[in-house]
């Protein structure tokens, strides 16, 4: 299904300013309100009637739980593709449908170039093992575009062949490469360990957590131990969800600055129509103005602060996050 109003929304989402994301949101949430079956159900239960929410503020967030019961579509269409989360044993992966991958990459590619420039520029290391041992990743999938495009041979992933990677940061360093290293951070710190360098002229990126292969540590522990081991100023991390076609970036500290389609909203854990001021802890919920197909309004289960800059922190899982949503979640 092709409707008038996703040819309208794509270039306006593709082409945001600060000045047109209430807007476009406004919209988007219409749409979705309208030929989303899953969220509008949700917006009866609530009884919110789309017609009356006029401000960012009023727009309800849709539990991140269903992405792990439901297919969570607007409209009809067949999935090209899905991505889908680690998880652990025991636990049900999200998954989230894919109806055009192409849309996502552009995507990715727009935010990541609004923080550093022309992805196709960098020579781009890739070191995700458990990521691409298991398929179904968005970040592979992203990291895979800016590998395939990049302008540099020496753009790659590295599984766990460490002595592959030291040889190639060599090289881009003697090349004078502009080079970025993303890993997992329970790789990079074996990495680092195994063989400690100077990658002071390499943008070191972290993401993804420990997956059960270290000890969990603050990130601010696990940047000073790679700082020390790399000798880096600064270490760069990068922040996405399954649930999410749009990411965010900290270029050092603990803040995260969400790409353009992406804007943060902190909620109370008890309550998750209220809304905290900014700079206090509260649950995170997510308008991604790239999840056109899916559901732009997604209510997370994570702990954060979201500051008045539109910067957030993230601070780990809600405990009780199973008994947030409502009673559509066990129909």
């Amino acid at each position: 299904m092709q409707t008038s109003e996703r040819e309208d929304l794509l270039p306006r989402v593709a082409n945001l300013s600060p000045h047109t994301f209430e807007s476009t949101a406004l919209a988007l949430f219409r749409y979705q309100s309208r030929y989303n079956e899953l969220y509008n159900r949700y917006l009866m239960l609530l009884g919110r009637k789309p017609e009356a929410v006029n401000r960012l503020e009023d727009i309800p967030f849709l539990p991140i739980a269903f992405f792990k019961t439901r297919a969570v579509q607007t409209g009809s269409w067949t999935p090209e593709t899905a991505f889908s989360s680690s998880g652990t044993t025991g636990q049900t992966p999200s998954q989230h449908l894919v109806r055009d991958p192409v849309w996502y990459l552009q995507n990715t590619r727009r935010g990541f170039d609004h923080f550093y420039g022309d992805p196709d520029d960098w020579c781009f290391l890739a070191l995700l093992p458990s990521y691409l041992e298991r398929g179904g990743s968005s970040l592979v999938a992203m990291a895979d575009e800016f590998i395939r495009n990049s302008r540099h041979p020496e753009s790659g992933f590295f599984l766990h062949d460490f002595q592959r990677l030291q040889s190639t940061l060599k090289r881009c360093i003697e090349r004078g490469r502009r080079t970025l290293l993303l890993g997992v951070s329970y790789a990079l710190l074996d990495f680092a360990e195994v063989f400690p360098m100077d990658l002071s002229s390499i943008t070191v990126m972290e993401t993804g957590g420990m997956k059960g292969r270290r000890r969990e540590i603050t990130r601010a522990e696990l940047h000073q131990t790679l700082k020390e081991a790399l000798n880096c100023e600064t270490i760069h991390s990068e922040y996405g969800m399954t649930e999410l076609f749009s990411q965010a970036y900290a270029q050092g500290g603990e803040r995260f600055t969400p790409a353009p389609s992406l804007r943060l909203v902190a909620t109370e854990a008890n309550d998750p129509f209220f809304v905290v001021a900014p700079g206090k802890s509260g649950v995170l919920n997510m308008i991604d103005l790239a999840n056109v197909d899916t559901c732009a309004f997604i209510a997370t289960e994570d702990l954060g602060r979201v500051y008045a800059d539109g910067t957030f922190e993230v601070f780990g899982r809600l405990d009780t996050s199973e008994l947030r949503g409502c009673n559509l979640m066990v129909e």
